[in-house]
């Protein structure tokens, strides 16, 4: 029994000396944050205005060394496994966007000059859509992309 008490006690006194040095303003998660998410981007309508807010421009050119796997035929929408693979040096980004999603604009990496991009992640659509892959790397934007079909419960949307 003592040894639940002591453990409740330590996580009592962590959690206060967190909101202590929260309150105080040492800690700030917010600001940190806050820094690397892409309001704009999220907040764009339209693919391209998405697009124009992330990487400053919304001209890019088809690369065949970027590729986009994603399913032909998600039976889930809310979860979508999507890889992009950009076969190109110098990648700086890699944003993945959905055309008829609400809010186009689903996710993005930093990967800062690696000397090629890989990125897998899941994203959520509403419907059957086009997926699409914009990467920038050595100062250009390549996109790619793929179509999604959508389905509810397997039966086809």
């Amino acid at each position: 029994m003592t040894m639940k008490r002591r453990t409740f006690l330590k996580g009592t006194l962590a959690g206060g000396a967190l909101t202590v040095a929260a309150g105080s303003g040492l800690l700030k998660p917010t600001d940190v944050l806050a820094a690397a998410w892409p309001k704009g981007a999220f907040d764009a309508k339209s693919e391209a205005d998405a697009v124009n807010a992330y990487f400053g421009t919304s001209s890019a050119s088809d690369n065949p060394a970027i590729k986009v796997k994603a399913p032909i035929q998600a039976e889930n929408g809310a979860v979508v496994p999507v890889t992009v693979e950009a076969g190109v040096d110098g990648v700086e980004s890699i944003a993945i966007l959905v055309e008829k999603n609400p809010a186009p604009f689903a996710t993005s990496v930093d990967l800062s000059g690696t000397a090629a991009g890989l990125y897998k992640t899941r994203i959520k659509m509403g419907k059957t859509s086009k997926v699409t892959a914009y990467v920038k790397a050595g100062g250009k934007l390549h996109t790619a992309s793929s179509t999604v079909k959508v389905t509810v419960g397997g039966c086809g949307g």
